[in-house]
C-alpha cells in the first residue's frame, strides 16, 4: 500500500482509507463478526487510516473500533459536531465541545485523539469562527493532537482553512463531483492541509453495479435520503437523483480503459489527484476493501481521458447536481 502525508499532521497515511460509518449499522445492519473481518482486512492490507464519528450508530461505529484489539499503527480519525449535546447544532460552545470529544476517547479506548474534525457542522458556526478556537484548546489541552474539518461544500471548506491550524479537510469529491479541482485542492495544497476524500463512489453510484431497480434497506440513508429529507442531499448519490446517476454511471462505464471496472476509474481518477492524501470508501464486505486497495497500484489515467471525463462533468453531471458543490 503506498502512503502519503496527511497535510501538516505529517501522518503517513495509506492512499486507500477505510470509512467507518457502516460499522454502526447506518448502512444496514451489521454483525459484530463481519465488522471484525472489516477490520481485519484493513490490517492485512495495511489500509491504516480509518475514519468514523461519535454519531455513527450512536457510538457503535466507534466502540467496534475501540475493541479491536489490533490497532497498532492505525490512524483513527473520529468526528464532533452533530451529536445531542449540541442539541439538533443549534448550541456549540466549548464545554459541548469537549465533552464530545472525551466521550470519543472513552469509546475507543484511547488516552487521546489523534484527529478529529468537525462534523459538517452549520455554515453559520463555520463564518462566526469561534469553535476553531476551542479546537486550539482541545489541542493545547492535550485532548486531541491535530484538528481538521469534514465539510459539504467547496465554500465550507474554504471557511475551515481560514484557520492556521485546520490540518485536514475531507470533503466529497468524485467523478460526480469535480469541482474541487479547480479550487479547493490548490487552496489546500497551499496551506498544507490534508484531502481526506469521502464518497469517493457517490454511495456506490460508480461502483456500476446498481440498476434503477436496485432497493436498499429502509435503514440506509440510499433509501431514506435520497432527496435530502433527513440531512444534506449531496451526502446520498453525490446529489444527484438516483436515477439520473444509475444512467450516468452507464455512460461512464464505457470510458474505463479495457480491462478496468468503473469503481477503479473513479478511485484512481481521484489518486491522480496529487493534493489528495487519502480515500475513504465505507465497505459492508471485506472483499470490497480488497477491490478498493489494488487502485493503489495502478498507473496514473492517461490525459487524454481525464480531460474526457472533465468534460463528461461538465457538460451532463454537474447541471443534475442538487445541493451545491
Amino acid at each position: 500500500m503506498n502512503t502519503r502525508t496527511l497535510g501538516k499532521t505529517g501522518y503517513q497515511v495509506s492512499e486507500i482509507g477505510l470509512g467507518c460509518w457502516q460499522l454502526g449499522g447506518d448502512f444496514g445492519a451489521m454483525g459484530d463478526e463481519t465488522a471484525r473481518d472489516i477490520l481485519k482486512t484493513a490490517r492485512s492490507f495495511d489500509v491504516n487510516f480509518w475514519d468514523t464519528a461519535d454519531v455513527y450508530g450512536g457510538g457503535e461505529s466507534e466502540r467496534r473500533i475501540g475493541g479491536f484489539a489490533d490497532k497498532k499503527s492505525v490512524l483513527v480519525a473520529t468526528k464532533l459536531g452533530r451529536g445531542s449535546q449540541f442539541e439538533g447544532m443549534a448550541k456549540y460552545d466549548r464545554r459541548r465541545v469537549k465533552e464530545s470529544l472525551t466521550g470519543s476517547i472513552k469509546r475507543l479506548g484511547v488516552e487521546v485523539l489523534d484527529l478529529a474534525q468537525l462534523h459538517c457542522i452549520p455554515i453559520e458556526v463555520l463564518r462566526d469562527g469561534e469553535i476553531f478556537t476551542w479546537m486550539d484548546d482541545m489541542q493545547s489541552e492535550g485532548v486531541i493532537r491535530h484538528w481538521g474539518a469534514s465539510v459539504q461544500t467547496v465554500e465550507e471548506g474554504m471557511l475551515a482553512m481560514r484557520s492556521a491550524n485546520c490540518a485536514s479537510l475531507q470533503t466529497i469529491f468524485n467523478l460526480f463531483r469535480q469541482d474541487a479541482v479547480e479550487t479547493l485542492l490548490p487552496a489546500a495544497q497551499k496551506a498544507n492541509v490534508g484531502i481526506i476524500v469521502r464518497l469517493p463512489l457517490a454511495s456506490g453510484l460508480l461502483s456500476g453495479k446498481f440498476t434503477k431497480d436496485t432497493k436498499f434497506a429502509t435503514e440506509d440513508h440510499r433509501s431514506y435520503n435520497r432527496d435530502g429529507q433527513h440531512f444534506f442531499v449531496g451526502e446520498t448519490f453525490s446529489g444527484l437523483p438516483f436515477e439520473t446517476g444509475v444512467k450516468l454511471a452507464d455512460q461512464l462505464k464505457q470510458m474505463a480503459p479495457k480491462g478496468t471496472t468503473l469503481a477503479h476509474l473513479a478511485l484512481r481518477w481521484i489518486l491522480d489527484q496529487k493534493a489528495v492524501s487519502t480515500v475513504i470508501a465505507g465497505v459492508t464486505k471485506p472483499t470490497q476493501l480488497k477491490d478498493n486497495v489494488e487502485v493503489s497500484r495502478m498507473d496514473p489515467l492517461p490525459d487524454a481521458l481525464v480531460e474526457k471525463l472533465k468534460d463528461f462533468y461538465i457538460e451532463k453531471v454537474r447541471p443534475q447536481v442538487r445541493g451545491g458543490i
